[in-house]
C-alpha cells in the first residue's frame, strides 16, 4: 500500500504513540523535535532578550521569533509533507512524524512516576517526580499538595499534549501540528509573567492562548464525556461552566474545572513560582485533601478520555475515509 489517508495517519500515530510513547534510545540518539524546538528558542532568548532593559525592544524580538520561526518551520513541514505524499511508502515516516509530537502516552507515564513515588517512596520522592512536570515551587509540598499538582497538570497537559495537537493537525495537517508544538514550546519557555520575559514572551503567550481556546474546551467536554461511567458527567460539565473562569489561564481552567468535578475534589488555590506566591482561584466543590491514591484516578480518567478520543478518530477515519 503505497498511501494512506491523511485520517488514518492521525489515528495510527495517536495509536503508536500510545503504544510505546517516544522511545528512550531515539531521545538520546538524535533528541526530541520538541527539544529541537526549544534550542532554537532558548538561543534567540540568549541573543535578542535584554531581560526587561528595553521593553519595545523585547516585544518586537519575541514577536519575530515566534513570527518567523513558526513561517519557517510551518513551511518547512509542508515542505516534507508534500514530499513524503508522492514518495512510496511516505506514509510510513509521515505516521511516526505525527506520533513523535504527540504525548498522550509520555504524559500518562509521566504523571505515574509521581504516583509511584509518592505512594511508595514518601513526600521526598514525590517532590523530586512532580517537579518534573510543573513550574510551582515544590519545596514545601506536602503529600496533598503533590497530588494536586500532579493531578492539575495531567488535567491541563491533556489539552496541551493530546486534544490541542490533534485539533491541529487535523485542522492543517502536518505543518498545522508542527507550528502548534514550537508556540506550545515557546509559551512554555518564555511565556511567563517575569522581568525577563514579560514583554518578550508577550507574542507566545498571547498566540499560544488563541491556539488552545478550542482545544482546552474540548478537552474539558471529554473530561465530562469520560466521567460517565461514574455517573459524574453532568456535574463535570456544570462545574466546567461554572469554575473554568476563575483560572488565571484562558485556557486551563476548563479542563481543571471538569476533572475536579468528575473526580469530586477541588484543584486549583494557593501556590508558589519560585519566589512569587498566587493565591489561585479553587475550582470544584469536592475534597481538597487529595493522595496518591486521587492521582491514579484521575489517570484512569485519563486513559478514558483517550479510548474517546481514538473512538472518535476512528468513527470519522470509517465514515469520511480520505481527509480533505
Amino acid at each position: 500500500m503505497a498511501h494512506l489517508p491523511f485520517i488514518w495517519l492521525v489515528l495510527g500515530g495517536f495509536v503508536l504513540e500510545g503504544l510505546i510513547a517516544y522511545p528512550a534510545l531515539m531521545f538520546k540518539w538524535i533528541g526530541h523535535p520538541v527539544s529541537w524546538m526549544g534550542a532554537l528558542i532558548a538561543m534567540a532568548d540568549r541573543k535578542t532578550n535584554s531581560a526587561g532593559k528595553r521593553p519595545v525592544r523585547d516585544v518586537i524580538a519575541g514577536f519575530l521569533l515566534v513570527g518567523l520561526g513558526g513561517v519557517a518551520l510551518f513551511s518547512a513541514a509542508w515542505q516534507v509533507s508534500r514530499a513524503l505524499d508522492v514518495l512510496p511508502y511516505g506514509w510510513v515516516l509521515e505516521l511516526c512524524f505525527i506520533a513523535s509530537l504527540l504525548a498522550a502516552r509520555s504524559l500518562y507515564n509521566h504523571v505515574a512516576v509521581v504516583r509511584t513515588a509518592l505512594m511508595e517512596e514518601g513526600v521526598p520522592a514525590g517532590r523530586v517526580a512532580v517537579s518534573s512536570i510543573v513550574g510551582r515551587n515544590v519545596d514545601q509540598l506536602d503529600e496533598r499538595g503533590i497530588a494536586r499538582a500532579a493531578v492539575e497538570s495531567l488535567a491541563e497537559s491533556s489539552s496541551d499534549g493530546v486534544v490541542a495537537p490533534l485539533f491541529w493537525v487535523l485542522v492543517a495537517g502536518l505543518p498545522g501540528l508542527v507550528l502548534y508544538k514550537f508556540v506550545n514550546t515557546a509559551d512554555s519557555l518564555i511565556g511567563h509573567h517575569s522581568d525577563r520575559y514579560e514583554q518578550f514572551g508577550k507574542t507566545a503567550a498571547r498566540l499560544d492562548d488563541m491556539m488552545n481556546w478550542i482545544p482546552a474546551r474540548l478537552t474539558g467536554m471529554l473530561f465530562g464525556l469520560a466521567a460517565w461511567p461514574m455517573g459524574r458527567a453532568g456535574a463535570a460539565l456544570r462545574v466546567m461552566w461554572r469554575d473554568a473562569r476563575l483560572h488565571a489561564s484562558p485556557n486551563a481552567g476548563w479542563p481543571e474545572a471538569a476533572m475536579a468535578s468528575a473526580l469530586n475534589l477541588r484543584l486549583g488555590g494557593p501556590r508558589c513560582y519560585g519566589a512569587v506566591s498566587e493565591n489561585a482561584a479553587w475550582l470544584g466543590a469536592g475534597r481538597a485533601a487529595l493522595d496518591g491514591t486521587d492521582i491514579q484516578t484521575a489517570l484512569d480518567l485519563y486513559r478514558r478520555l483517550l479510548f474517546i478520543v481514538m473512538v472518535c478518530l476512528l468513527g470519522v477515519a470509517l465514515t469520511v475515509g480520505e481527509y480533505a
